[in-house]
């Protein structure tokens, strides 16, 4: 399935060989749709246009081909509204007074500076009061699993953690910086990260390859005071639990009684499988390239062996024809096209379906929406989005507003509660189990779960005015 881009395509075009009606016929035949149409300049023999067109991903190299391939016909320049949006970046740092005299320098630097220096180094906890770590995050990645691309550089991640930080201070109003680390190298990763928290008073890991990123994130947790999320892993899991909470009420069932099929058990994959044994679940079976994780077998990755303890408690063997047996929940975080009319065909009734792999889910959810009640994909063009965005402005916003030490399974659980909560039992369907990033209605309810719920677990450190005990 290919994604609707919008470029825009600076063309001379010499009048006496072709004409602007060739140009838009060539393109109408390559799957481009002309949405507007600018001159720059109009002489007597070449006119400078630009053209905006949207089209399909797949199309773009054919259009430039055939656009560079017609007589009369140059091409100055094509851009696009993505690579637009990305020029220079799309974060900054901006002062929060100005500094328009001598005594506003005085104040925010030297002389005055040294007095709120000191006054830090004699109770550095005042660092949260006087400096911007109570409200920072530092994004920290090495570029080893961006999104769909795989392990393309710190360099290449950058955009991936700018529109991060621009999530988090839209949403949360919280101020996040990337920090793109060239190593991967966990023992050096975790230096790194330690030594820079003073600055910061939270760490939110992205795209880190698994397995690395499970010790890379357990050794954080356990050796900083301040809260390490794994948004690949518990963001995914977060929401992917609201979600499947309100599904199920649409269906009738409950979590515990559910036959639940997780694929995919990388990163997101283990942390789903953690959360949902966490919520109740007793029937559940993690299938991956190995096929269905069962006891007895060995397996290189200590996530596995967990879980092949912890999941399949009758010792199914097999793949994922045999684990779709019965099934009422599919939940997959994998790779697209993976699952069939004929597996779903051999599902429980009412069952449900999260095909989560983007940018291609596990079965196009136009043929699975036949065979299933309930359809969810990772995809922003289709009904019930499990997107991590949810879920992450909210977690910070809690875990810094209260100084939580971690971030811990059960501040997880009652994140996705309180997700799925905003959905009003009026206004929950088939085609509606989880809000829409855009609710402001998501960072303000998971942000008092989240506080509830460290308050409860002696995580807190501070109790918010707002929150009562």
């Amino acid at each position: 399935m290919s994604i609707a881009t919008t470029m825009i395509i600076r063309l001379e075009i010499r009048k006496s060989v072709a004409t602007f009606g060739d140009v838009a016929s060539r393109l109408a035949a390559v799957g481009g749709d002309i949405v507007a149409i600018d001159v720059i300049r109009a002489g007597k023999d070449v006119t400078t246009r630009d053209i905006t067109v949207n089209v399909q991903d797949a199309a773009n190299e054919e259009i430039i081909t055939v656009l560079t391939d017609m007589p009369g016909i140059k091409v100055i320049n094509i851009s696009d509204r993505t690579f637009l949006a990305h020029i220079g970046g799309k974060i900054e740092i901006t002062p929060k007074m100005p500094i328009k005299n001598r005594e506003d320098l005085s104040l925010v630097y030297t002389p005055g500076v040294a007095r709120v220096c000191m006054a830090i180094a004699e109770d550095p906890g005042r660092a949260y009061s006087l400096t911007m770590k109570r409200n920072t995050v530092a994004v920290v990645t090495d570029g080893t699993a961006v999104l769909g691309l795989g392990d393309i550089g710190p360099e290449a991640a950058m955009p991936v953690m700018e529109g991060k930080a621009m999530l988090f201070k839209q949403l949360a109003d919280i101020d996040a910086f990337p920090l793109c680390l060239d190593t991967k190298d966990p023992e050096e990763i975790i230096r790194v990260v330690k030594a820079v928290t003073a600055g910061f008073g939270g760490i939110n890991l992205e795209d880190i390859s698994s397995p690395r990123c499970f010790e890379i994130e357990r050794r954080l947790s356990a050796e900083l005071d301040i809260p390490v999320f794994h948004d690949d892993q518990h963001g995914t899991a977060v929401v992917a639990l609201a979600g499947l909470l309100n599904a199920l009420k649409v269906v009738g069932k409950r979590v515990e009684d559910c036959r639940i099929v997780v694929v995919g058990i990388g990163a997101a994959g283990v942390s789903i499988c953690r959360l949902l044994l966490a919520a109740g679940a007793r029937s559940l079976y993690a299938v991956d390239r190995a096929g269905i994780l069962h006891k007895g077998q060995t397996y290189d990755n200590a996530e596995w062996s967990w879980l092949a303890e912890a999941t399949n408690p009758e010792g199914l063997t097999g793949g994922l024809t045999e684990a779709m047996q019965g099934a009422d929940v599919f939940i997959g975080v994998s790779s697209g096209g993976i699952l069939s009319v004929d597996h779903l065909k051999s599902m429980a009734e009412d069952n449900i379906v999260f095909a989560m792999a983007n940018p291609i889910p596990e079965i196009e959810p136009e043929l699975a929406e036949s065979y299933a009640r309930v359809v969810a994909t990772g995809r922003s063009d289709y009904p019930n989005q499990i997107n991590n965005v949810l879920c992450f402005p909210g977690i910070f916003r809690g875990a810094l507003d209260c100084r939580a030490k971690v971030v811990n399974l059960e501040m997880k659980l009652a994140a996705a509660q309180a997700i799925a909560s905003v959905v009003h039992p009026d206004e929950l369907n088939e085609q509606y189990i989880i809000p829409s990033i855009f609710n402001e209605k998501v960072v303000e309810g998971v942000r008092e779960a989240v506080i509830r719920a460290a308050i409860a677990t002696g995580m807190a450190r501070r109790l918010p005015p707002d929150i009562s005990e």
